[in-house]
């Protein structure tokens, strides 16, 4: 669990890399590159005075946790018999700050190349006790989806579903890029782009097969569901294009790739190899036309954090309620005649997808009042 902590916290500075890659303006690298890191500072503060304790503290009407847990009150070594029975609670609060720092960084890539320091640290606060708190705590502390038995392995819905959002409620708030620059803008640097994705990629083996909390089968099934899933969206997304008639783009097997480890996140622990090869292709493919479709609409994100995070994780969603298995993890899904898992998947995704535009929406109109003079 250390070493998986470890590798989450890594992918924050690779995705620093891969967004610093893929950013338009060659002057805005350093911009993005510190925006990111500042996530780091801010979330791991407000983590350790109270966001922990609303996420994880004692359930409250099913909506949110109670203070009980503030400044790490009563977080210590001994073990958390209802979160991770196997490790100290503290390290159990050192791998879900992890997830808690990444979440909002993502969202930067949707106003890339236009990015106001104020504006952006309103959000980040807002974005982390209004949004990400409440969706932890509603699916992984013991809130009302976790109690109506929503799933989701590594974050497919707190994590991706939740960023990828907020980021296309940016598209309809932020002012948009001149000249429109959202068609197949060409990466800034390839070489920096390829290393956050490997990255990436890399900590994504922590992010998944560390939510098992214990090195066992479900561990390694994740691990291996992660690789399987992320080569099968790499591969679509080099075909797809060809198919269209289209020389693929440097970014592409590299976006592909992203995308398929944003699907799989949420089904890593629950579904065979063979169904996150499915779902792998399936993310690949769906994000793919996701991308396709934001450029037909002309919605500016920037870097594309709706089409890869918000539609892959919301894919591998509901994709997990089709193909979980109950040999790996005592959860079957529509597969096996499970049609509640199903039906539970597709409401608690339709739910956060609505609640994240809204109050994304809303955060970001009050800043451009809040802060004037500002695009974002």
């Amino acid at each position: 669990m250390l070493v998986s902590a470890a590798l989450v916290f890594l992918m924050t500075p690779g995705l620093a890399l891969f967004y610093a890659g893929l950013v338009v303006v060659r002057r805005n690298v350093l911009e993005i590159t510190t925006t990111v890191f500042i996530s780091i500072g801010v979330v791991t503060i407000i983590w350790f005075l109270f966001g922990f304790s609303l996420a994880f503290g004692p359930d409250v009407g099913g909506v949110i946790g109670d203070l009980s847990y503030v400044g790490l009150n009563g977080v210590g070594l001994a073990p958390s018999p209802t979160y991770a029975p196997t490790i100290p609670f503290l390290g159990y609060f050192a791998y879900e700050l992890m997830f808690a720092i990444i979440t909002p960084a993502l969202i930067i890539g949707a106003f890339a190349d236009r990015i106001d320091l104020r504006s952006y640290l309103l959000l980040l606060v807002g974005f982390s006790i209004l949004i990400y708190i409440p969706f932890a705590h509603w699916i992984w502390g013991g809130g009302f989806l976790h109690q109506l038995g929503v799933i989701d392995f590594a974050g497919g819905i707190v994590v991706h579903t939740s960023a990828g959002t907020a980021a296309l409620a940016s598209a309809f708030t932020v002012i948009q890029r001149q000249p429109w620059r959202g068609q197949n803008p060409p990466p800034t640097d390839i070489i920096i782009l390829s290393l956050g994705a490997g990255l990436l990629w890399f900590g994504w083996f922590g992010f998944n097969g560390g939510s098992a909390f214990q090195a066992n089968g479900v561990a390694f099934t994740a691990l291996t569901n992660t690789q399987i899933a992320a080569s099968l969206a790499l591969v679509s997304w080099l075909l797809l294009p060809l198919a269209q008639g289209r020389q693929p783009s440097t970014a592409d097997p590299l976006t592909g790739a992203v995308a398929g480890l944003a699907t799989i996140t949420p089904a890593a622990g629950y579904v065979a190899p063979w169904g996150a090869a499915i779902i792998g292709l399936a993310g690949g493919v769906i994000c793919y036309l996701a991308v396709q479709l934001r450029k037909k609409m002309r919605w500016d994100d920037a870097l594309d954090v709706w089409g890869v995070h918000g539609v892959g994780g919301a894919s591998g969603a509901i994709l997990v309620g089709v193909f979980a298995v109950a040999a790996v993890n005592n959860v079957s899904g529509l597969i096996e005649g499970n049609l509640r898992q199903f039906a539970v998947q597709v409401a608690a995704v339709v739910l956060a997808i609505v609640y994240a535009f809204v109050v994304s929406w809303i955060m970001l109109t009050v800043i451009k009042r809040v802060v004037p003079g500002t695009e974002i």
